[in-house]
């Protein structure tokens, strides 16, 4: 029996991206089809290397050419991705997606989210930048072990100055702190915090990335209608912790973002802090500061609820010493922080695609 082309797309047209609705082919994610007798192989392009789904959906296109086609094929299935960006936006020096992650509070945990969160991204093999936006408390330089880095600069052709950003666990990273002495505060005001937040976008030399994660002050202030006004934001995510006096702050913060004249779309909330495993028992989970907090807030607001962080001890000691927690082989996190990153990614996606069907 000779297979043909059109078989085989005919046979796929049935496995539908669960998110998005439509069937690969029509999403045009079946890419350089070959056949050679029995065998067939053929690229699988991902709207994310993070795809929660990928097995899922590899699986479903080789049961549906065995079932439709021919049971004794032989299927080899490359996957890859190419990163989807809002439709409408206008892209920033090459940059898809800027999302931002933010906090109603400070001491929720939000830099090391965004700093672990860079890191999986990265991982998974995205394109990634991390921007430390936070004027009050810049986290980024000690995480990544670089409190006392100096970023350089580059005259482009057109004769302007740009910032190089520093490269580090394969992130390009920028941070306020880079620009201030470690051990002297410095007294933004408004106007002057704001400007220098758009010079770490507008006169910085990213390239090309897939995600761009902003790590935001707390709170509701200058810098996120800056931010949120003056950039394309594909999406923010919401972080918290179980207990009540943060879950109101965050209630305020994940309300910004519906107001008229921001309007950024909500990815959803990360609840940290969630439970206390001890070490020697890591079956047991200690309730300390509540329980289903954030849970609760997303299901109020109608988005998703991305996941649980318990305190470990690990996390705090993994960003103190320069080195995100995600780098390191720990079996529960890099589950907890990979299954996060995958949510984030996939509701990037789901909601890029439904901006191009407006």
């Amino acid at each position: 029996m000779q297979i043909s082309p059109q078989q085989v797309l005919e046979a796929l047209k049935n496995v539908e991206d669960p998110d998005l609705k439509k069937d690969l082919v029509t999403l045009n994610m079946i890419k350089d089809l070959k056949i050679v007798d029995h065998h067939i192989s053929f690229t699988l392009e991902l709207t994310t290397p993070a795809c929660p789904m990928k097995e899922m959906l590899k699986n479903a296109c080789t049961n549906a050419i065995k079932h439709f086609v021919l049971a004794e094929a032989e299927i080899e299935i490359n996957v890859t991705s190419r990163v989807t960006q809002p439709t409408h936006s206008n892209s920033l020096d090459n940059i898809k997606n800027i999302i931002l992650v933010s906090s109603g509070k400070g001491g929720v945990g939000k830099s090391t989210v965004a700093s672990n969160l860079a890191v999986v991204l990265a991982k998974d093999g995205a394109k990634v930048g991390l921007i430390d936006a936070d004027i009050y408390g810049p986290s980024v330089p000690t995480m990544f072990d670089l409190v006392d880095a100096k970023p350089s600069a580059e005259e482009t052709a057109d004769g302007k100055t740009k910032i190089l950003p520093i490269e580090k666990y394969g992130i390009k990273l920028l941070s306020l702190g880079f620009f201030a002495d470690p051990g002297q505060p410095v007294p933004w005001r408004g106007p002057m915090a704001s400007n220098a937040v758009k010079q770490l976008f507008n006169d910085t030399n990213w390239g090309e990335l897939d995600y761009l994660i902003v790590d935001l002050p707390p709170g509701t202030g200058d810098i996120h209608i800056t931010i949120t006004q003056s950039f394309p934001i594909s999406g923010a995510v919401v972080v918290t912790t179980p207990q009540q006096v943060a879950l109101a702050d965050t209630h305020k913060g994940l309300a910004m973002f519906r107001m008229p004249g921001i309007n950024i779309p909500v990815l959803g909330v990360i609840e940290n802090m969630s439970y206390f495993t001890p070490a020697e028992l890591p079956d047991n989970r200690y309730y300390i500061f509540g329980n289903g907090g954030g849970r609760k807030l997303a299901e109020s607001f109608n988005v998703p609820f991305l996941g649980e962080i318990p305190i470990i001890q690990s996390i705090a000691e993994a960003g103190d010493n320069g080195k995100p927690v995600a780098l390191n082989q720990n079996p529960l996190l890099d589950v907890i922080f990979g299954d996060i990153a995958s949510k984030i990614a996939q509701q990037i996606s789901i909601s890029n695609a439904q901006m191009a069907n407006c």
